[in-house]
């Protein structure tokens, strides 16, 4: 049986949120606004233009439509510096092995990213041969819990939402998937992730046998 796994970018394939915490952090701060790890959680699988408001909001500041954009564009050009310097070693535990068990079952794979970087990241870390279908951020026009993302992909594989699985790190991917009809797998905290079908802390804890089931489960 054929399905389609989506697999988000930021926390399950490669950790570039701690580049995302690092210039947002940056730019908070050149506003004299603290930012913590934990509103960085709240920022994932969210639109850059809404991470600048929820952190504006968080400030209680108010800047011209001129300044946002500056800041945004600011904040992107310090992410690409960061991410101009990626490479293979940045991959997270065991995500080689489990699409490579996908691919190997002839299994469709997909990325399914907010990200407007995603394809520049996934040719620094080699990744790229692996997806039959890129959606990111250039493809979407609704930021998750809207699933629009997975369904693009979901529909560019050729695959009806019931059969595709989800691999995601934030609430926001979570919902998406789940709003999709689509299995959701949380790669995280439990406690954060709790509205997923099944969690696990990372790729290591995903066994061939799980993989083989998926193949041939059915969302409830």
């Amino acid at each position: 049986m054929k399905k389609a796994f989506i697999f988000d970018l930021d926390g399950v394939i490669v950790d570039t949120a701690k580049y995302h915490f690092l210039a947002w952090q940056n730019l908070a701060n050149s506003l004299g606004i603290s930012f913590s790890s934990a509103q960085n959680e709240q920022l994932k699988g969210v639109s850059r233009v809404r991470s600048l408001e929820k952190i504006l909001e968080w400030g209680n500041k108010t800047i011209s439509e001129e300044e946002f954009t500056t800041l945004m564009t600011k904040k992107n050009e310090e992410y690409l510096v960061y991410i101009s310097k990626m490479d293979t070693s940045e991959i997270l535990p065991d995500v080689p092995r489990v699409l490579d068990s996908l691919i190997s079952k002839e299994q469709a794979i997909a990325l399914g990213s907010a990200s407007k970087n995603a394809r520049v990241i996934l040719d620094k870390v080699q990744l790229t041969d692996k997806f039959q279908a890129i959606v990111d951020g250039t493809n979407v026009s609704k930021a998750k819990p809207d699933p629009e993302v997975f369904l693009i992909g979901a529909k560019e594989l050729g695959i009806s939402p019931e059969n595709c699985v989800v691999f995601e790190d934030s609430v926001a991917g979570i919902q998406a998937a789940n709003r999709a009809n689509m299995i959701s797998i949380g790669i995280g905290d439990p406690k954060v992730l709790h509205e997923a079908d099944y969690i696990f802390s990372d790729f290591t804890e995903i066994k061939e046998e799980f993989i083989n089931n998926l193949v041939s489960a059915k969302k409830v």
